[in-house]
């Protein structure tokens, strides 16, 4: 079961995703907000898969909203505005759904969640057990084992695995390979880098040292990474 919020200020715009929810080909529970402030609070304390979220709200627009959620579930901004795409889309969303929503860009747009889910799902399985991922860059698949990986940068549609040897780069998305790494070795400290914690050389004032480099932590994911490093201290 895909658990997901909508919020929205229309409530026609809701009862229309909720309608489109429940004919979707996988099971999918819905609860809906006109009040931005009480999905914050919801949130707060609820885990979810799947965040339907307007852009334009009066007190808070999906933006913000967004930016406020520390960890945040997949998103998919459902707006009559297309000028914020790219602000959407620098924020790792999953889809940006024009009003009115045609159900087929709805279910192809959960589709992508569903699918996602059901990967990590699987793969979370196989990360506990496996030491190695193998990773397809340019025109052949190569094996980086988890040891040799000292941090991991976003870059638009790729991400660039840096290892003791040499980078890699590969068409995947951050949060995609997240999912496929051990969560005890690996740590997200920005919306753009995941790092090993085993290289880790130093934490600077908000930023992690690995192998000279300097890398950002951001206030989104401060609190989780100090609390990690509490744990191993």
């Amino acid at each position: 079961m895909m658990k997901c919020i909508a919020v929205d200020d229309e409530p026609l715009a809701l009862e229309i995703i909720e309608d489109f929810a429940r004919k979707a080909p996988f099971p999918m529970q819905l609860k809906k907000f006109e009040d931005a402030a009480m999905a914050l609070r919801y949130l707060q304390e609820e885990q979810v898969d799947l965040l339907f979220l307007d852009i334009k709200m009066p007190d808070i627009n999906g933006i913000q909203f967004l930016k406020a959620l520390k960890h945040p579930p997949a998103v998919i901004f459902t707006t009559a505005y297309q000028e914020y795409a790219l602000d959407g889309f620098n924020l790792d969303i999953v889809d940006y759904l024009l009003k009115p929503i045609p159900f087929e860009r709805f279910i192809k747009a959960v589709t992508k969640v569903h699918e996602y889910l059901s990967v990590q799902q699987r793969n979370g399985e196989v990360a506990t057990s496996a030491d190695y991922i193998f990773v397809k860059t340019e025109y052949k698949i190569i094996k980086v084992n988890f040891e040799d990986i000292l941090y991991i940068e976003a870059l638009k549609d790729y991400i660039k695995i840096y290892t003791r040897n040499q980078p890699v780069l590969t068409l995947k998305s951050l949060k995609s390979f997240e999912s496929r790494l051990p969560k005890e070795k690996f740590i997200r400290v920005h919306r753009s880098y995941l790092v090993s914690l085993d290289k880790i050389n130093s934490v600077e004032k908000n930023s992690v040292v690995i192998a000279n480099q300097y890398i950002p932590i951001s206030e989104g994911y401060r609190d989780k990474f100090y609390e990690l490093i509490t744990k191993h201290s």
